[in-house]
């Protein structure tokens, strides 16, 4: 006999789970109860949103789901926003809710919340385990799920009770794969397809990829001549170095890489769902008026996803690294797309020499002296905001795994993000770069990372306003200012009272020591990178919005 709480970890214990993320409740005792002596270490976060942005961190990292502990009501809404990017990002993720007593449901008891209902639309599925003895078919349900075709969140109501019972019941062991599709038939139909093509582009995106899929991507480009494109914060794909790597298809992207999408005569689709975002609100691929000469080949782990927006001429269902694997070992140089893969690194080197901004302290510089003077496995994580767009832009990935963002673009991810990043490799170097606005999102979790040694550097863009919905504001309402200025506190000092280490810089030149002061303390280190309130984007300044907005109400 067993109490719940001791079957749920159990099953987590057979599925290799060493680290999981919580706020504690009084509706999981029996939880916490069972991680107590079962050698998963509990990182007990400060807010439940931070804790769920942490678990998907960590999920994106390992490739297994990650797992988060919250209480019922509020703790669980609070945790909604990690659920949110989980879904949007495709990461593997299992939110376990503690939850009221059976027999209290439908009463409006305290913080009682219908679970599933609420998180129908979030998750992959929502579920509430009532009975003790099914907690292991409910468990393994959820982790086939986390993972299965296009991985995603899944959460679980665990009813207080329920879990506090006793019952006799055997553990269910992880499932076993499923058959391989046909890769070599693929391979050599895609192969062939891009054989004729003399405008071809591989676009490479979603979940599933590897440091070897990462490798292997970098033969099939090599070998056929082609051009690679990352869509929105998966730069980390492809060394960003390499003469095939031609940028990314997000927020901010390269104009002439958008001009190549819209032109290609094949594209090659591994892993991405070909989105808003990487297609620029569907204006370059517009799905309703599809180009007839246009081949697409898609590739993507989830059935439900081919077709479902773009008609793919050719489509496989698996995972990205599986297909580009068979690829890379089938393909052979295509000398029709020599040229254009040659102008399209062309046209990324050119974008990526410096805007200058103004100010003292220019985002660009700051960016470029990281690219250029970081470890190369260092791992940079970031949330949402404007500042985001120079590392988009200027920053150079050079391993797979280095890169941390949402593509939900949800705000106060990159903090979290970088506590997991380091617990999960304390060793590397781990940079968090974070707006003034994104930062005080779950700023709290820098008692997170001083709890469990979290040695995070992180840099915050510091220009007194939500830059991003400024810049909108300018184009669209010019010089009617509402709702986006920004009082920051002392960032330094709060660092130093969280027994951090913390300082200032306004200029270019006092950064790269400062850097290496963050690097050597020893602790979680902040420095407040004071910029120019006009440095709205790259290449465009506030006042420069404002007069665009006015030419166009005009």
């Amino acid at each position: 006999m067993r109490h719940g709480g001791q079957i749920l970890v159990d099953q987590l214990k057979h599925r290799g789970v060493q680290r999981v993320f919580s706020v504690p409740g009084e509706s999981f005792l029996a939880a916490l109860d069972a991680l107590h002596d079962s050698g998963i270490e509990n990182v007990v976060c400060r807010h439940e949103g931070g804790a769920a942005m942490m678990a998907e961190a960590y999920g994106k990292l390992t490739g297994t789901p990650g797992v988060v502990f919250v209480t019922r009501g509020p703790g669980a809404t609070n945790a909604a926003a990690g659920i949110h990017v989980a879904r949007q990002d495709s990461t593997p993720m299992i939110l376990f809710v503690g939850q009221i007593a059976r027999g209290h449901r439908d009463r409006e008891a305290f913080q009682e919340v219908d679970i599933p209902a609420v998180f129908a639309p979030l998750a992959k599925w929502a579920g509430d385990v009532h009975d003790t003895a099914r907690l292991p078919e409910y468990i393994a349900r959820a982790w086939n799920l986390a993972l299965s075709g296009r991985p995603g969140p899944v959460v679980l109501a665990l009813p207080e009770d329920m879990l506090s019972a006793s019952a006799a019941v055997a553990d269910i062991p992880p499932a076993t794969a499923a058959p391989a599709p046909d890769y070599e038939t693929f391979s050599q139909s895609a192969l062939s397809a891009l054989r004729l093509a003399r405008r071809p582009l591989v676009v490479v995106g979603g979940p599933g990829w590897s440091a070897k899929a990462a490798r292997d991507l970098q033969v099939l480009a090599e070998t056929a001549d082609l051009p690679v494109a990352a869509t929105f914060r998966r730069q980390d794909y492809m060394d960003n170095r390499h003469p095939n790597y031609v940028g990314d298809l997000g927020v901010g992207m390269n104009p002439k890489l958008g001009e190549r999408l819209e032109r290609a005569d094949v594209i090659l689709a591994l892993g991405t769902r070909l989105g808003e975002t990487a297609t620029s609100g569907y204006r370059l691929l517009d799905p309703a008026r599809p180009d007839g000469k246009r081949t697409l080949i898609h590739v993507h782990p989830d059935p439900d996803e081919l077709g479902r927006v773009h008609s793919p001429h050719m489509a496989l269902v698996a995972p990205a690294a599986q297909a580009v694997n068979a690829l890379a070992a089938h393909a052979a140089p295509l000398i029709n797309s020599r040229v254009w893969t040659a102008e399209a690194r062309a046209d990324y080197e050119v974008w990526q020499e410096p805007h200058r901004s103004p100010g003292a302290l220019q985002q660009e510089w700051v960016i470029r002296w990281l690219s250029e003077h970081l470890p190369e496995d260092a791992i940079v994580t970031n949330g949402a905001g404007n500042y985001a767009a120079w590392l988009h832009r200027y920053f150079r990935f050079k391993r797979y795994g280095t890169q941390l963002a949402p593509t939900s673009g949800s705000m106060g991810y990159g903090l979290p993000a970088a506590i997991a990043a380091k617990l999960a490799h304390p060793e590397r170097t781990v940079v968090c770069l974070a707006g003034d606005g994104c930062l005080q999102m779950t700023v709290n979790e820098l008692s997170t990372a001083a709890q469990f040694g979290a040695a995070v550097v992180v840099l915050v863009v510091n220009n007194g306003r939500y830059g991003t919905i400024r810049m909108h504001q300018e184009h669209f309402y010019p010089g009617r200012v509402s709702g986006t200025d920004l009082f920051v506190p002392d960032l330094p000092a709060l660092a130093r009272a969280y027994g951090g280490w913390g300082t200032r810089v306004t200029q270019n030149a006092a950064f790269p020591a400062a850097f290496a002061a963050a690097r050597t303390a020893g602790t979680l280190a902040l420095i407040d990178l004071r910029v120019d309130p006009q440095a709205l984007a790259t290449g465009q300044t506030l006042d420069a919005a404002r007069t665009e907005g006015l030419a166009r109400r005009a």
